[in-house]
């Protein structure tokens, strides 16, 4: 089939969430596919036990390789994706390890945005830097002169994330993708935050997507999960020295490589054979079944994430207690041209705002909030709160924190898909409180308080934008 018969023969978004990939019971004749919680597969014969091993009978032999529950989830992600083939793995962590070993040994050099997740950060610099793989760090991702100067002939990756956590500070995928190819290397991006609801990245260029299955894809907080998934569109061959683990023969596979045995897909049958089933990050099944349970209400979760952040986004941006918002959706964005071309269904519901009073007024504010879950995810159908400078970025220095623009008031949200009148409430609990002390700070030094009359503050918050009308008794 043809891409352009794939595309035509694609279903809608909506329908392919519920439906995608779904194989049908033949034995009972189940609408929803089973949970195989079983650790093996019993071979019906000797001859079936050598064909499985051999990969010429495509049966199941062991969990830890595959199992009948996992690869329903990775064929829909896979679609939702449009995109040739998905690995489900443990968690996000496991993902992005899996993704990054498949391409990259001793020796080799990575090109990161800076703007990344802190646990991806520690990966590369750690855990990969102690392999003998080096990284560079891009500061302002916008600026693909500096991707293009960061390149080094032993790079093999670059790798960025769509929707950065916690700035929303949105990635220029085609502007990155087109500097990567140039290098002859592949584009790995961490889709984590948008979803292919709100972006597909092969679609704009990139070749490897990677998912924390655990946040959006579920939504419901229940379970871990992550999945590296394969656009088929690296050309593995176009350069054989670089891509010796794939183009050199190979033993098992009869003196074949994995570029001759497999084509495109040489990569994810590498990742999935090769690393993942040696390393081992196996989702449980029944892990599995609570993300394809998310995974079928994703669309209409991300909209109502994506409308509540940005009601929320607008009505923080007019409080004078906020000194900045950083969220896409806002005209005031330096990133909001780049939202409207590769976000036009919304920026996501991950964004932060920074208080006036640095980490005391921080501190206050969420310890008012009532609604809000101070809790470290993402994703969840509930909103949380969390303060970065103390806890996802403690292990930075204050000044690497202030060049990243982590500061000491900055507040992260991920908005859930709570009654927006209800979330902006709760809000305003904070913000009283920062004024509460504020006032309280003011009377013991006699100084007066810089904060507007409560009519003001109540007329501010009685409309968000967007039709979104907050409760009278606010």
């Amino acid at each position: 089939m043809t891409d352009e018969e794939r595309a035509d023969a694609a279903h809608g978004f909506a329908t392919e969430q519920v439906h995608g990939g779904f194989v049908p019971d033949a034995a009972h004749g189940a609408r929803v596919p089973a949970i195989h919680m079983s650790s093996g597969f019993v071979f019906d014969d000797f001859d079936q036990a050598r064909e499985r091993f051999a990969g010429s009978d495509d049966g199941y032999t062991y969990t830890r390789l595959g199992n009948p529950t996992n690869a329903d989830v990775e064929r829909r992600v896979a679609l939702l994706e449009r995109s040739a083939e998905a690995i489900l793995v443990g968690s996000g962590q496991a993902a992005v390890t899996v993704a990054l070993l498949g391409l990259l040994q001793a020796g080799d050099h990575v090109v990161s945005a800076r703007s990344i997740y802190e646990g991806t950060r520690g990966l590369l610099v750690q855990n990969l830097g102690r392999l003998g793989i080096e990284v560079d760090f891009v500061g302002d991702a916008r600026d693909l002169d500096a991707w293009a100067a960061a390149v080094r002939p032993n790079t093999k990756a670059f790798f960025a994330e769509t929707i950065p956590n916690p700035k929303n500070d949105v990635l220029d995928i085609t502007g990155v993708a087109d500097v990567a190819h140039r290098a002859g290397v592949p584009l790995v991006v961490d889709n984590t935050l948008a979803t292919p609801y709100l972006v597909r990245p092969v679609e704009h260029g990139a070749d490897i997507v990677v998912h924390s299955a655990s946040k959006f894809l579920s939504g419901h907080g229940a379970g871990l999960g992550g999945v590296v998934v394969d656009g088929g569109t690296f050309d593995w061959s176009a350069a054989p020295e670089r891509w010796t683990h794939l183009t050199s023969p190979e033993r098992s596979l009869g003196g074949q490589s994995y570029v001759e045995r497999f084509g495109s897909r040489a990569f994810v049958v590498y990742a999935r054979d090769v690393i993942a089933s040696r390393i081992g990050p196996t989702p449980s099944p029944f892990n599995a079944f609570l993300l394809r349970q998310g995974i079928e209400t994703l669309s209409l979760r991300v909209e109502r994430h994506s409308a509540n952040a940005l009601a929320i986004a607008e009505y923080l941006d007019q409080q004078p207690e906020v000194t900045s918002v950083d969220h896409a959706g806002l005209a005031s964005s330096p990133f909001h041209d780049l939202a409207q071309r590769y976000l036009p269904r919304g920026a996501g519901s991950v964004f932060a705002f920074t208080l006036a009073g640095g980490e005391a007024a921080a501190r206050t504010f969420i310890d008012a909030v009532e609604l809000f879950s101070r809790m470290t995810h993402l994703g969840d159908v509930r909103s949380l709160i969390l303060h970065p400078a103390t806890t996802t970025h403690a292990g930075r220095t204050p000044e690497e924190r202030a060049e990243q623009g982590i500061d000491d008031g900055l507040i992260r949200l991920s908005v859930g898909i709570e009654d927006v009148a209800d979330l902006v409430r709760d809000l305003e609990r904070g913000l009283a409180a920062v004024r509460a002390g504020r006032v309280d700070t003011a009377a013991s030094t006699g100084l007066e308080a810089r904060v507007g009359s409560v009519s003001d503050l109540a007329a501010l918050a009685h409309t968000v934008p967007q039709g979104h009308v907050i409760a009278e008794e606010l």
